[in-house]
């Protein structure tokens, strides 16, 4: 095997560079490498693909996924990890110099598209037909790079020098019709390799194309610009992530970019139907179901009308049938307004015909309301077409079979107030779903000290497919409490060492890392933990002998282009970095690190370094949240609100294992009525020093005019209400939290106990667990094993 390794390795090398391995680039090392085990998967990836194709299938529509680095990830599924090292090893190369060459692809941004990523990983590994579909971005969201701290968006161009496990599909491109524009669709396939199996699933991305490249009579006549004209509008559909929508045009460009990739994955699967059981499209639902992750791709509904209708002359009744029979939906978020709508101008400007069959769609929803005795303002409010406007989540509520939330909590609240109405005809419908991590690549992989201690003490590799095993192991002996403790020690040398390579900071592996990463929303609350920090810096520059250990804060978070608020606490939170790492005195207490265009491979540096997971935001307005189980499963204390999946940990974990603060769910309508920020801002102490430090000249907003405002949400009436997500309201519990869980660092033995309780009962909530719930409840599809 090794043997066979070091010369595909050599010889794809030879091929992807056109020299020998010594003279080859580390770039091209890692093509090579990648290709020898593109090559080594690709009889089992087409016997998967042929097994799925003759059974039931499950079909993940999701405009984001967020796959990290594949190379490393595929060695360590495919059990090649050491054989790897070994073959490249033979040419005196280094396999984790290697391994740093490969860009991750940028396929996503948050937890959205990183639950897809680990969806797929479960389904590969569980021997599942699910194949991903989504978009081949050529940018991705954007790099984040400061400047003066303030964030600034770059291209990412993660493909430029190739990319070994993204495979061309040519021959099964599809062509996407506009209103003002034709594309072609061509596939892009990611293999998806599972831990323990032969399967190899597969991860689909189109790329939009444009007809012809260009226009060679318009070039001929000197009007270059013009020659290139459509090739771009085409190109622009998969160009980036989330365009910035702020704008009337980048609001078509997404809703072009959502129909070009559901449009392009329907019209495959109804040709692989066709193909495999005969012409009778009503029969689609018994082969296959459809998961629309959030309501990015819900135009896949009127798109499989239309594809009925028109293309293979169903009648309405018997689509209708088969669309109520095929989709599933998952909602991501409890906040009505962050549910997509879109201008009727829109539709009508890019498909006339789905805005026409969104009107009978939304006619005959409102005839079926009246007939069940529904008032005409519910119907108006719950109606598909309304107000000028297209509801894709109203959408996906009324064809969907299953609806389901992320988090029991969130679940509930769905159930009850986002979705209410919609739960109150069809309960039937709603499921909870709480999410999941893999193991794989958040344990196993990416903290491989810790793994090896699990594999130790469990006797074997069985938790790495099966995570609920380490319940068996929740009491162990001190030794192994100290081993722990070395190896979280260990981590945090490492990732000092990682933080002062790309972040220029040094900081000290003794120090009580704190984290907090996640997408940067104000709901979220990074700015409660920025201004904690505040306030920190203060009390130790009154009293240098505060008791508290010393700590370092670690930030990682993009915020949306268009998000000013958002964009305005990243600069404040680079703001308190620099005060505080200048200060020669509280530098010494404490540190600030902001880590830069965070993703999936600095996400695998940092939380098997992390002690603590932040995890804040006001109760009832997180969905689920997935950082906090990777954090639980590496052996991280939840520093948390009883919000989303932290519910469900504090369930698993007991009170005893976790820091838990802040007003609840239940507390907060009472609490918002007669809230006054302004008592709090009077009269907890600190906390007026720590506001006015963000305006006094304490820190320096670059005159962005950043600070003011946010001070201004905090505390001052105008066209919103003050301090929305309760951050002062909360701020005092916090502090005294915090503070307390510093002071129970110092009984290292304790702390370790917590920890080693976490980790072993994180089983619950890895993404094995999850999809088979899917495949059981809602999917209704079996194993499917090549061998």
């Amino acid at each position: 095997m090794t043997t066979d390794l070091t010369h595909d390795f050599a010889a794809q090398v030879r091929a992807v560079s056109g020299r020998p391995v010594p003279a080859s680039t580390p770039f091209d090392l890692w093509a090579g490498l990648s290709a020898a085990i593109v090559d080594r998967i690709a009889d089992d990836w087409e016997a998967s693909e042929e097994a799925y194709a003759a059974t039931r299938q499950e079909h993940y529509f999701s405009a984001e996924f967020l796959m990290g680095r594949a190379l490393l990830n595929n060695l360590s599924n495919l059990g090649l990890v050491e054989q790897a090292r070994e073959a490249v090893g033979a040419f005196g190369q280094d396999l984790s110099v290697i391994l740093e060459e490969e860009p991750d692809a940028a396929l996503g941004n948050g937890g959205l598209g990183r639950l897809a990523a680990c969806f797929l990983d479960s389904c590969a590994t569980l021997d599942l037909p699910v194949r991903g579909y989504g978009i081949l971005y050529r940018y991705g969201l954007f790099k984040q790079l400061f400047d003066h701290g303030f964030q600034t968006e770059h291209p990412d161009p993660w493909m430029e020098e190739g990319y070994p496990f993204v495979i061309r599909r040519q021959e099964q491109t599809q062509i996407v019709t506009y209103n003002d524009l034709t594309v072609k669709a061509v596939p892009y396939d990611m293999p998806i390799t599972g831990y323990g199996t032969k399967n190899v699933n597969t991860l689909r991305l189109w790329k939009a194309e444009p007809m012809e490249e260009f226009d060679y009579q318009a070039f001929n006549s000197q009007r270059f610009t013009d020659a290139i004209v459509e090739r771009e509008r085409t190109n622009d559909i998969s160009r980036v992530l989330y365009p910035n929508d702020t704008t009337y045009e980048g609001k078509v460009l997404r809703v072009r970019q959502q129909y070009f990739f559901v449009s392009a994955s329907l019209q495959e699967i109804l040709a692989n139907y066709l193909a495999q059981h005969g012409e009778d499209l009503t029969g689609l639902a018994e082969f296959n179901a459809i998961q629309l992750n959030d309501t990015h791709p819900v135009l896949a509904i009127p798109e499989l009308m239309r594809l009925l209708l028109d293309e293979h002359g169903v009648s309405w009744e018997d689509a209708w049938e088969v669309v109520t029979s095929t989709f599933a939906y998952t909602n991501h978020t409890v906040l009505a307004e962050a549910l997509e709508t879109w201008e009727i101008s829109i539709f009508d400007r890019l498909f006339p015909r789905i805005m026409e069959i969104c009107r009978e769609i939304d006619r005959r929803f409102r005839e079926e309301m009246a007939e069940r005795g529904v008032d005409a303002g519910t119907i108006d409010y719950m109606a598909p077409v309304s107000g000028n406007r297209v509801r894709m989540a109203w959408i996906a509520c009324y064809a969907a079979y299953s609806i389901n939330g992320v988090a029991a909590l969130h679940t509930e609240i769905i159930k009850r107030e986002t979705l209410g109405d919609w739960h109150a005809i069809w309960p039937e419908r709603f499921n909870n779903k709480t999410n999941g991590v893999t193991p794989r690549r958040w344990l196993h992989q990416c903290n491989p000290r810790l793994s090896a201690l699990l594999h130790e003490v469990t006797g074997s590799d069985a938790w790495v497919r099966d995570l609920s095993v380490l319940a068996q192991f929740t009491e162990v002996d001190d030794s192994v409490l100290t081993r722990l403790t070395e190896i979280k020690h260990a981590n945090k040398v490492d990732f000092a060492a990682w933080v002062k390579e790309r972040e220029g900071i040094e900081i000290d592996p003794d120090a009580i890392f704190d984290v907090q990463i996640k997408r940067l929303h104000e709901y979220k609350r990074q700015l409660l933990n920025a201004l904690y920090i505040l306030d920190l810096y203060f009390r130790l520059k009154d009293d240098p002998g505060l008791g508290l250990p010393k700590r370092v804060f670690v930030f990682g978070a993009k915020a949306a282009p268009g998000y000013v608020r958002a964009k305005a606490i990243i600069k404040l939170i680079n703001a308190i970095a620099e005060l505080v790492n200048n200060d020669p005195e509280v530098s010494e207490r404490i540190k600030v690190v902001f880590i830069h265009n965070y993703n999936v491979s600095p996400a695998e540096h940092i939380i098997p370094a992390a002690e603590v997971s932040e995890q804040i935001s006001t109760a009832g307005k997180e969905a689920s949240g997935t950082s906090n189980m990777k954090f639980m499963m590496n052996g991280a204390l939840t520093l948390g609100t009883l919000d989303g999946a932290n519910v469900e940990i504090l369930d698993s974990v007991g009170e005893e294992n976790a820091y838990i603060f802040g007003a609840t769910e239940d507390e907060l309508p009472a609490l918002k009525a007669t809230y006054d920020p302004r008592w709090h801002y009077e009269n907890v102490q600190g906390l007026k020093r720590t506001l006015d430090g963000l305006v006094d000249g304490t820190l320096d907003d670059g005159g962005s005019g950043y600070f003011h405002d946010l001070r201004n949400s905090l505390l001052e009436w105008g066209y919103e209400t003050p301090d929305v997500y309760y951050v002062l309201g909360d701020f005092e519990a916090y502090r005294q939290t915090k503070d307390a869980m510093a002071r129970d660092y110092t009984d290292r033995l304790g702390w370790a106990r917590k920890s080693w309780a976490n980790i072993t009962l994180s089983g619950r909530f890895s993404s094995d667990r999850t999809i088979q719930d899917y495949a059981r409840e809602v999917w209704k599809i079996e194993p499917t094993p090549i061998g």
